[in-house]
């Protein structure tokens, strides 16, 4: 019987052999040798150069908006000449901050269309956050909806940005917005040819990660077109090795239509999503909130053939009675989530309720464009534990604690290697040696290597919680509460929830004497940060938390006693 690992090398070999669609080669760069796909286009310029489409086929779908691509295209051209106009050029950074919509997308690529680098903002976030991480970009652009506008605050906006609104301009804003539907309505000029080089900068993603300040993640354009075509390889050797589900793919003769409702500012929204349908012109379905029951009503109307997203959103849609139908889970050719710390109980759960499509897992980071390891179909069938198979671009070592490689199979962080890699944190040198040292990324996640070359999770070193797909600091949560007068010491926690994979818990200690009620804590946390990363219980005592000798808090031990 044929292993996993002889299953993967042999349509490895076959697909990256010379002359093949995916076909290795080396480049040398600053930072030494890498693998490369030779056929990956060189940058987001010749992405959006040779995706262009004219025609009246249904490319976005947001509430009552159909955009053909012939719709989106016009608009594109009419941002970009405007933008163009405003003094943007190559490497100049414009910043989005609104809900996924179509206009969002057409900001992108009109950005991207000049060498401009995109950098899209947590669209959760509030107004401290917004303008944190807006502080830093020292942008030409900030394209925004109205409400991420009033969060922000026209006045907290560099005068040197100019900001582009979606909906109804604030009345406090008068004379410094420009309304897009007055851009897209101008006269499109003729636009620069420019061609950025592979090691240009093409795009800025923030991410949590373990500190209390959101980190802006900047990647070549090397990079990430190389991520981009990583996942044509995922799904060409999903396609090899699993021929009954492709065959049934085939004989359902559907158009590929994706149902997004993973944020577009997250590596997985942007890349596997939105730039994949860009390439491909599939068709995207955004919605406007994550509802079950509306996401399956969605499924049916739309035809929706892909769904990605958090482990609790599967969940949800496979409590949901009408997915199960044919008009739904009948016309789904793939469904894949996110490939850390799954409950086996919903690995088995979806690999029951679909045994014919295509199901599949995926590991990476921002900060390595999604590349890491990646695994579909049978092959995932297989092993269904596993976190996917090393990515032909990717190195991985495990190491321990004092920095030694561990052999095969024994846990220790995970260490990723790739062209694909960011160039770095913005205006953050000190972080950015940190996380790469010696040119190797050091995750911050436990798990092992096996002999299939099969990545498993098993567990984060860094202290983040992983609420419904959202990478939430617990270091960010407790200095928001350490902002409260009365709390002295706080402690934030993960713990397991069957909705949304992890809750947000905490415990504080307040001033001795005094008295503090937790919904009144949780509103204070709310008028600073995000929804999502407010505590869902919080335990108030006079108390001092547990710490051990070094003054480090004894987070295992608050969690015991918590839940004793």
């Amino acid at each position: 019987m044929t292993t996993i690992a002889e299953q993967a090398a042999a349509i490895h070999a076959q697909l990256t052999a010379p002359g093949a669609p995916f076909e290795l080669t080396e480049v040398e760069t600053a930072r030494g040798r890498f693998p490369v796909y030779k056929h990956a286009p060189a940058s987001l310029v010749d992405v959006i150069r040779q995706s262009r489409r004219e025609d009246d086929e249904c490319f976005l779908v947001y509430r009552d908006e159909r955009w053909s691509f012939r719709r989106f295209y016009a608009q594109v051209d009419a941002l970009a000449s405007w933008m163009f106009f405003q003094g943007v050029k190559p490497g100049d950074r414009v910043a989005i901050a609104m809900r996924n919509r179509p206009e969002w997308v057409a900001v992108f690529v009109a950005a991207a269309r000049l060498g401009a680098v995109p950098a899209p903002l947590n669209s959760f976030g509030l107004g401290e956050e917004l303008r944190d991480a807006l502080s830093g970009l020292d942008a030409s652009i900030l394209a925004c909806d109205t409400d991420r506008l009033n969060r922000i605050d026209v006045n907290a906006v560099a005068d040197q940005t100019h900001i582009l609104v979606v909906g109804p301009e604030p009345e406090f804003g008068a004379g410094r917005c420009h309304a897009y539907d007055d851009v897209i309505s101008r006269p499109v000029g003729e636009l620069p040819e420019v061609q950025p080089s592979p090691e240009d900068p093409a795009l800025i993603l923030f991410t949590s990660g373990a500190t209390s300040r959101a980190k802006a993640v900047v990647s070549s354009q090397r990079a990430v077109c190389q991520a981009l075509y990583n996942i044509d390889y995922i799904s060409a050797v999903s396609a090899m090795s699993s021929p009954e589900a492709l065959a049934r793919i085939q004989a359902m003769q559907r158009a590929p239509v994706i149902l997004t409702a993973v944020p577009l500012f997250h590596v997985s929204g942007l890349h596997a999503q939105l730039l994949t349908a860009v390439r491909t012109g599939r068709r995207l379905v955004f919605m406007h909130k994550w509802d079950p029951a509306t996401a399956v009503g969605m499924m049916k109307q739309e035809q929706v053939t892909q769904f990605n997203g958090a482990p609790s959103m599967v969940m949800q849609l496979l409590r949901e009675p009408d997915f199960h139908t044919d008009e739904v889970k009948g016309g789904l050719a793939g469904l894949g989530f996110g490939g850390a710390g799954l409950p086996q109980g919903l690995i088995d759960e979806v690999l029951d309720a679909l045994p014919d499509q295509l199901v599949g897992i995926g590991y990476g980071m921002t900060e390595s464009n999604g590349v890491g390891a990646g695994i579909s179909g049978d092959i995932f069938r297989l092993a269904p534990s596993a976190s996917g198979l090393i990515s032909p671009l990717m190195q991985v070592q495990v190491r321990a604690p004092d920095g030694s490689v561990l052999p095969e199979g024994e846990d220790g962080e995970i260490c990723l290697r790739s062209i694909a890699l960011m160039d770095g944190y913005l205006n953050d040198a000190a972080a950015t040696d940190t996380a790469l040292r010696d040119g190797w990324l050091h995750t911050g996640d436990l798990g092992h290597v096996d002999a299939n070359g099969l990545i498993f999770i098993v567990d984060r070193l860094k202290d983040v919680i992983n609420r419904a797909g959202e990478n939430i600091a617990a270091a960010e949560v407790e200095s928001c509460l350490m902002r409260h007068p009365l709390v002295r010491e706080a402690a934030v926690l993960g713990v397991p929830d069957e909705e949304t994979g992890e809750a947000v818990v905490a415990v504080v200690a307040i001033q001795p004497g005094e008295e503090l009620e937790e919904p009144e804590l949780q509103a204070f946390v709310a008028e600073h940060l995000a929804a999502y990363k407010v505590p869902s219980m919080i335990s108030v005592q006079q108390e001092k938390l547990p710490r051990n000798p070094a003054g480090k808090l004894l987070k295992q031990q608050i969690k015991k006693q918590l839940f004793l």
